[in-house]
């Protein structure tokens, strides 16, 4: 992989937090119309492309650097990683524990459960929600610490065949996990609407948050760019059928979403995540290439969204409950004033947190990187 950005990915990051930040913005009173009413209540497969998006950037740099002369500087890369994510993620933590007006929900769990990025692991959202959207920076920082383990054991004796059933293993032991955890987790308390075993919160707490069950987006993303690296006569090949997989993608996407029945679903648990990250996985070949017009023309306004993506994800939901709170009523009275308050508000926080600590951070994360051997990928 080389260094220069691809517009593609930066328009997919982007399209994924406005995803994201309209299913949340849908709660707080914006009608967003018949016509998109239905995309909206899918937005939190924004998160399932950003885990995409991850599995290939991240996953891209390793093996790049894995099959470079100099290898992989792996002190360099966990310094990389948490340079990318502690500054602004501790920045918004702390907001968050000691500003309790700043919090979308009252209750929040334990600071060490954020702080050893482990609370998606014990959640109690019956009780505690505030700042509860980490649970997807938990995956990842468990993904960006599993990857050199997997790479390592993957280099010894590396085959084609090895690492395909090393994929095939670890996609079918979500599926069997997520069964599991269906079955005696969630199917006993379907006729249970509320409380604490209310079965949407033993669904999201069981089935949708926890790592073991929502790698599949990652493993996509980080096979596309072990294709990219190792196999790039079959990269070429996908590229020259961008729009065939641009295409395919979203079609299997709107047959994943088909399964998510309301959210919750038998069918959507068990296999509806694999199948919607092989959906985005085709949009994501689609998008990084250059045959098509979106893989080579940085439209307007993409790159910002791209870039501020990281510090939204942190503060939209807070930042939409304040604007509730001081101004909710007023804005109820016109959904496009709504929009502008509300997206406004946002963008301007993650500004201010992505100028005043994200920037700096990534600023510090070149000039310490710089004498060690680079991790040549698409910056993230």
């Amino acid at each position: 992989m080389n260094h220069q950005r691809l517009p593609g990915l930066d328009l997919l990051r982007a399209l994924a937090i406005l995803w994201v930040m309209a299913y949340h913005l849908a709660s707080h009173g914006p009608s967003f119309g018949p016509v998109l009413r239905p995309l909206v209540e899918l937005g939190w497969m924004g998160v399932d492309l950003f885990f995409v998006l991850s599995g290939f950037l991240v996953g891209g740099q390793v093996l790049a650097a894995r099959a470079s002369r100099g290898g992989v500087d792996w002190g360099g890369y966990l310094l990389r990683r948490g340079l990318r994510v502690l500054p602004a993620y501790l920045a918004v933590l702390a907001l968050y524990l000691w500003l309790p007006s700043w919090r979308e929900s009252p209750g929040m769990q334990p600071a060490w459960q954020f702080l050893s990025f482990s609370a998606n692991l014990f959640p109690d959202y019956f009780r505690n929600r505030a700042f509860s959207h980490a649970w997807s920076l938990c995956v990842e920082e468990h993904f960006y610490l599993l990857l050199p383990l997997a790479v390592v054991v993957l280099a010894r004796r590396p085959s084609l065949r090895k690492s395909a059933l090393c994929a095939l293993a670890l996609l079918l032991a979500g599926i069997a996990l997520r069964a599991w955890a269906w079955r005696t987790q969630v199917a006993p308390y379907l006729h249970v609407g509320e409380g604490e075993d209310w079965f949407f919160l033993r669904y999201v707490e069981h089935v949708y948050n926890p790592t073991w069950a929502r790698l599949d987006g990652l493993l996509a993303g980080a096979t596309l760019a072990a294709i990219r690296i190792h196999r790039p006569a079959w990269w070429d090949w996908m590229a020259a059928r961008a729009w065939a997989f641009l295409g395919g993608g979203l079609a299997v996407v709107a047959a994943a979403a088909r399964l998510f029945e309301g959210f919750v679903s038998e069918a959507g648990a068990v296999i509806g995540f694999p199948l919607l990250s092989i959906g985005l996985a085709a949009v994501l070949v689609g998008m990084a290439s250059p045959r098509i017009l979106p893989g080579r023309i940085a439209l307007p306004g993409v790159r910002l969204m791209a870039t501020l993506a990281f510090s939204l994800y942190l503060t939209h939901k807070a930042v939409f409950h304040l604007v509730e709170e001081v101004a909710g009523a007023r804005l109820a009275q016109s959904a496009l004033l709504a929009l502008a308050c509300y997206g406004g508000a946002a963008l301007a926080v993650a500004a201010l947190l992505y100028l005043a600590v994200e920037r700096p951070g990534l600023r510090l994360r070149e000039r310490l990187a710089r004498p060690r051997a680079p991790l040549a990928a698409p910056s993230r």
